[in-house]
Parts: structure tokens; C-alpha cells; sequence
């Protein structure tokens, strides 16, 4: 027993020896950092977690390869304009004088060729007299207009320059997910070469925000502010999938919730424009919307999702195809068609003869339908807000005045305008933006916010050309 005693004392010794060595020679020290936080709540840069990072790297997320392919490919686009405001109608058709403003405004562009073409938003360039661009790496040059849609707010410009450009090739922005990680390039309150991060929120996002036709937008959390307009919308491969466009905002600033015109979309407009010099919109044939609760019950619909045909047009790709009222669109070529941003979004990325295989429901039967889509034409227009009806000039019409480019006035709608003589009168220019046709015109009025001015380029008989400023 009394050994047994002994050997434990001398275990017990032992280890108390072991762990006062350790505590004495061997334990790293302790630093303990009072922060004074009544100082300052910044944190200096050196905190940041960098396990943040190692998390980052490990899912295989990297943004600097995504940042370092396209920051040199986003401009900043200044433009410059000068607006002609006559006093009066009287002193417009008298030619009398008139008022000068002068308009500057900035926003984003996405070089797309390194032969210097660049995209970016209508509403960036509107009105613009002179256009600047300045590069990355602060080199400027002049700008020129090649092409506009108002209605999609999209517009290709272009600057000539001996050096080849860096560009953001186009990705596909129907493959593009929900939840993927994006990034948005550009030049928010003139911070030239900013970027941001995000996922992608929300595909097919209708905001009604053009005078109610629907859009189609990409929605993200990547912050955007006034500036980003213009600017690209990128995956972690450095695709351009959307020009980013506009936020919904209670204060003017990003709040969370941003918009992008999706890139397969604002290529087929590009290419319309270099190709042909207008935009060659395909037209499917039918008007419908979005299933409802209501249209459910009201016809018997057995689905949720889709877009239910109210009508058919005559002489139509749809017609021509066999969908009939009654129908819900469930996919176009393989594309599931939930609602009706989804429709118009893919077909807008189509142009006029392009064949799409449409399935539809029908009586609770899966049917597939290649339709040819219709080439979309008007031939006269109401601009209510001017009080004139325009139509397309007959052939040789514009050569009697010198011009390449107008729409003819065809009678007068309003009381007042019909006091003057202004049948066969031509519109060159709406908002000093060319017209060659009535769908421009159309596309351009109804691009416009109800209480927005709207300027009229008028070519009289004797061929002079007159501004008019009508004022909503």
C-alpha cells in the first residue's frame, strides 16, 4: 500500500512539473486588443477573414479572372446635346426665333469588336448632338450613332481607332440560372471602372416600364446606380449575358433590385442594325397573356404556367402554323414559356422567316408547331401628342425634297393643328433622331415617358427644315 502510494505522489509531481514547464517555455502568448469602438467603426483592411477567400476559391467561384477580361472593355459614354425651343406654335410654322438648352448626360458602353464598335443603352445617347467615349485606360475619342431601338433601349455607336480594342465576347443568355454569380461593369456616379457582384435574381422580369409592351429583362443584386446604364452584365467567364439597364428604386439609388437587357436579344438588334440598318423584328401572330386563377377557371385550363392564346391574327406565322384560340404555350423549341416576358423575350431575339417549333396544350394533348414568323409592319401611326397621323412616303416622295430619311404627315387629328396646312408635310427627325419609317416612329414615341417633351424636325414645301417642341 505504501508503495503504491509513493508511485502515485510521484505521478502526480510529475505532471505538475510537465504542465508549469509548458505554461512557463512552451504556450504562445495571448495578446488581448482593447478597441476603443467610440473612435472609429472602420475596420482596417488587414481584419478581412481570410478564410472569406479560401471559401470562395474551394466552390470554384474566382471574380478576378471575370474582372481583369472585361474592365478594359467598358467605356465611359459622355454625351453632349443642344435643344431648339420655339416660343409658340405660330412662331414655329413662321420660322421665327427660338431658345437654346443644353443638355449633358453620361453613362456606360460595352465594347463588342475590337474594331471599336460599342453597345449601349438608347436612353444614354439620346438627344446627344456629340458623343464621347474614354477608355479604360483614359484614351477619348468622338463617337457616332450607327443604330437605335428605342422600344428595347438599346443603341450601337462606334469610334475609329487604329489599335486593336479589348471586348467582352457575347455569352447565351437563355442558358444563363437563377443563382448564378454575376458581375456588373461600369461607371456608377462617374467612378469610372467599377465593379460589382452578384446572383442573378430573376429571368424574363416584365416591369412595364414601356408604355406597357412587354420586356424581358434579367434581374439581379448586383449593385447598379445612376452611370451603370450601358454597361455589361458578366458571368464568371467573362460573357457579356446583359446590358444593364435600370433599377426600381424609391430613391434613385440601387436598393437591391437591378435590370439587364438580356444579351441574345441586344445582339440580334446589334446585328439587324450592321446587316440591314434597322431593327427586323419577327412577329409570332397571337395576342394573349399570362395564366391566371382566372383564365384557369374561366376555360378549363389545366395548368399553371404558360401563355394562353386569346386570339389569332390573320395572315400570320400562327395562323399559317394551326394554333387556334384557346391554346396555352408551353415551350418554344425547348424553352419552357411560363409567362408571357418569356414568349416575347425569345421571340425578339428572332427576326421575320425564322422558323420556331412552338408546343403547345390542347385539350389537355401536347401538340408541336413550327411556326414562321411575320415580318412586323405598320403603315400609319398617331402621334396624339402632336396631333398628326404619318404614314410611309410614297416611292420618289422624299427625293422631290433632298432627303434619304422621313415620314409624311397624312391628315391633322387635332383642332388646332388642323388650322394649318400640313398634309404631304415631311418628319425628318423625332427627338433629333432620324426617321425612315413609321415603325421608328412608333418606337420612339412609345419609348418616351408621358410627361416628356417631344421634338418634331419638320420639311416644309419649300423644303426648309423647322424645329417645334411640343410640351406635355
Amino acid at each position: 500500500m505504501k508503495r503504491f502510494l509513493s508511485l502515485l505522489a510521484v505521478a502526480i509531481l510529475a505532471g505538475v512539473l510537465t504542465l508549469g514547464t509548458y505554461k512557463l517555455f512552451l504556450e504562445p502568448e495571448n495578446i488581448v486588443i482593447n478597441e476603443d469602438r467610440t473612435k472609429s467603426s472602420l475596420i482596417p483592411a488587414n481584419y478581412t477573414v481570410s478564410n472569406t477567400n479560401t471559401n470562395l476559391t474551394n466552390a470554384g467561384i474566382d471574380f478576378t479572372v471575370a474582372a481583369e477580361k472585361t474592365v478594359n472593355a467598358v467605356v465611359h459614354v459622355k454625351q453632349y446635346g443642344v435643344t431648339k425651343s420655339p416660343r409658340n406654335l405660330m412662331e414655329f410654322l413662321r420660322n421665327g426665333g427660338s431658345e437654346e438648352r443644353r443638355i449633358q448626360g453620361a453613362g456606360s458602353g460595352v465594347i463588342i469588336t475590337e474594331d471599336g464598335y460599342i453597345v449601349t443603352n438608347n436612353h444614354v445617347i439620346d438627344g446627344a448632338t456629340d458623343l464621347e467615349v474614354t477608355l479604360n485606360n483614359n484614351k477619348s475619342y468622338k463617337a457616332k450613332v450607327v443604330g437605335t431601338a428605342p422600344q428595347s433601349d438599346i443603341a450601337l455607336i462606334k469610334i475609329e481607332t487604329d489599335e486593336r480594342l479589348s471586348y467582352i465576347p457575347f455569352g447565351d443568355s437563355n442558358t444563363a440560372k437563377i443563382g448564378e454569380w454575376v458581375l456588373a461593369v461600369g461607371n456608377p456616379f462617374n467612378l469610372t471602372s467599377t465593379v460589382t457582384a452578384g446572383i442573378i435574381s430573376a429571368k424574363s422580369r416584365d416591369l412595364n416600364i414601356y408604355d406597357d409592351k412587354a420586356q424581358s429583362f434579367i434581374q439581379t443584386d448586383a449593385a447598379i446606380n445612376p452611370g451603370n446604364s450601358g454597361g455589361a452584365l458578366v458571368n464568371t467567364r467573362g460573357e457579356l449575358i446583359g446590358i444593364n439597364t435600370a433599377i426600381t428604386s424609391q430613391t434613385g439609388s440601387y436598393v437591391g433590385y437591378a435590370f439587364a437587357v438580356p444579351s441574345n436579344n441586344a445582339k440580334k438588334i446589334i446585328d439587324d442594325i450592321i446587316e440591314f440598318g434597322d431593327v427586323q423584328r419577327g412577329i409570332l401572330g397571337i395576342r394573349g397573356g399570362t395564366i391566371n386563377p382566372r383564365a384557369m377557371e374561366e376555360y378549363s385550363i389545366s395548368v399553371s404556367q404558360g401563355v394562353f392564346v386569346a386570339s389569332v391574327a390573320e395572315d400570320s406565322g400562327a395562323k399559317k402554323a394551326g394554333l387556334l384560340k384557346g391554346d396555352v404555350i408551353r415551350e418554344i423549341d425547348g424553352l419552357q414559356i411560363r409567362k408571357f416576358a418569356d414568349l416575347t423575350g425569345y421571340v425578339n431575339s428572332k427576326r421575320p422567316k425564322d422558323v420556331i417549333n412552338v408546343k403547345v396544350l390542347r385539350r389537355n394533348k401536347e401538340l408541336v408547331l413550327p411556326v414562321v414568323l411575320s415580318k412586323y409592319e405598320i403603315q400609319n401611326y398617331n402621334i396624339t401628342d402632336v396631333g398628326v397621323e404619318v404614314v410611309n412616303p410614297p416611292e420618289g416622295y422624299l427625293k422631290k425634297f433632298n432627303l434619304d430619311h422621313g415620314v409624311v404627315i397624312n391628315k391633322a387629328l387635332s383642332a388646332r393643328m388642323k388650322r394649318y396646312n400640313l398634309e404631304g408635310l415631311i418628319i425628318s427627325e423625332i427627338d433629333g433622331k432620324k426617321v425612315k419609317n413609321v415603325l421608328e416612329v412608333k418606337e420612339i414615341i412609345e419609348s418616351k415617358y408621358s410627361e416628356d417633351d417631344i421634338t418634331i424636325s419638320l420639311v416644309d414645301r419649300n423644303g426648309e427644315k423647322k424645329e417645334f417642341v411640343f410640351q406635355n
